[in-house]
């Protein structure tokens, strides 16, 4: 598995989704607070940009003519058919049992430990002694 730089933290306000394309695939990275979690862009029902849906609530109902809103923008449903699914973990409220978006690891990482990358070339240690430039093996 490979892993991609695809925005800094700043660039996803919380409650929105920024879509990137990874290896030829659309992928919707999306802020919850300062938490940041990924989707395909792709809805497993019809094929329909997931990710361009609209972030709602989950609707609960202890009865009937009774419900109350949960996980207020935690779930995204889908821009053709309605589909809601779970931007934690890619699970469809619709069809819980066999249908789930596909999801992706997401990590913050501070940009210094990404600017040093896995790779570093040796260096040698230069002095500038007097007149005279010394490199030091």
């Amino acid at each position: 598995m490979s892993r991609h730089v695809v925005a800094t933290v700043d660039e996803i306000a919380s409650g929105t989704c920024k879509v990137v394309t990874v290896k030829g695939r659309e992928i919707g990275v999306f802020r919850l607070k300062d938490e940041f979690f990924a989707l395909i862009n792709r809805c497993p029902h019809q094929g329909a940009p997931l990710c361009q849906g609209d972030l709602v609530s989950r609707a609960e109902s202890p009865c009937p003519g009774e419900y109350r809103l949960t996980r207020r923008g935690e779930i995204v449903r889908c821009p053709w058919h309605g589909w809601e699914f779970d931007i934690r973990t890619g699970q469809s409220w619709c069809d819980p049992d066999s249908v789930q978006a596909r999801t992706f690891a997401v990590e913050v990482e501070p940009g210094e430990i990404l600017a040093k990358g896995p790779l570093q070339a040796e260096t040698v240690a230069v002095n500038v002694d007097g007149n005279y430039v010394v490199i030091t093996v």
